[in-house]
């Protein structure tokens, strides 16, 4: 009975005969190179096998790239928007101190004779009661400060030193019904009495007849009577005037030019002759030390 599968060489004739066969191929090709060609087409038959089979590590490593690449971007984002906010900060710092800066200069500005002495200060508090116009700032009698010294903003005449303490001072505004002020039109030159009315955008001008020419739109000036203001500053301007013949004045409303709503920085003044004294004074004593150097030499010899 003949069986379906025959059975062939043994396992060792079959390893024994392919070793045989391979050093027997490697020989050929080493020494006589006859699978040169073969060895073309058969590298060129694996290429796409070989770049399927590396398809998945390249596309792990460009994921792995562009997930890098991705969170260096996210990162480097959040730094520069972190700058941008600092910087943001700051040039809002620096906006703020130019216009500081812009506004004392136009504060230090604003005194009509470069030879009197000023001085810059700054506001503290702001008196609550609805019937008084009144600020504290932060000058007082160690810094000079006396009794009625004048005070301006940037703008023009903002009142006159009421109160002198060591370190602070209190300031009455125009705008106080107890204020009054000597002033003249810079058009005509024709003098008034401006007083406060107790709001800090009007005052009044006291007594002003039917027959004065005065006109909206007219600014009026610090006269110098009185010996309180000196002559020449902004005090306010003409923004009503109503003739009513059945009452003996004229009603005439005036609005400040200083910001009195919105004081920050105030500038004192002395008189000149303070700054005379001053430098008379000074004279005074350099005189007295020379004398008194001169003894001493005098003394010594």
């Amino acid at each position: 009975m003949d069986t379906i599968f025959t059975r062939g060489p043994s396992l060792n004739n079959r390893l024994a005969l392919a070793l045989i066969l391979s050093v027997l191929l490697i020989f050929v090709d080493f020494k006589l190179d006859g699978f040169k060609s073969t060895r073309v087409y058969l590298n060129s038959l694996m290429s796409p096998l070989q770049y399927l089979a590396n398809l998945p590590g390249l596309m792990l490593n460009k994921s792995a790239q562009r997930f890098t690449s991705q969170e260096q971007l996210l990162a480097e984002n959040q730094k520069l928007n972190n700058q941008l906010l600092l910087m943001s900060e700051k040039l809002q710092q620096f906006d703020v101190i130019m216009q500081e800066n812009s506004y004392l200069r136009d504060l230090l500005q604003t005194s009509a004779r470069s030879d009197s002495r000023k001085m810059v200060a700054e506001l503290m508090a702001v008196d609550k009661n609805p019937y008084s116009q009144q600020v504290v700032i932060n000058k007082g009698a160690i810094d000079g400060v006396y009794l009625s010294q004048p005070v301006l903003d940037d703008k023009g005449v903002v009142g006159q030193v009421m109160e002198v303490g060591s370190t602070n001072s209190r300031v009455l505004l125009i705008a106080d019904v107890t204020h009054a002020i000597p002033v003249r039109s810079l058009r005509n030159n024709i003098r008034f009495i401006a007083t406060g009315s107790g709001a800090l955008n009007e005052l009044y001008l006291e007594h002003v007849p039917h027959s004065v020419d005065i006109e909206v739109g007219d600014t009026l000036i610090s006269s110098g009577l009185g010996k309180v203001f000196p002559e020449g500053y902004p005090v306010a301007r003409v923004s009503q005037v109503i003739r009513d013949e059945s009452r003996p004045f004229a009603r005439v409303v005036v609005t400040p030019l200083a910001q009195l709503d919105r004081l920050r920085h105030l500038l004192l003044l002395w008189k000149e002759s303070s700054a005379i004294d001053d430098d008379s004074i000074e004279e005074k004593d350099r005189g007295a030390e020379k004398n008194a150097s001169a003894t001493k030499e005098v003394t010594n010899a």
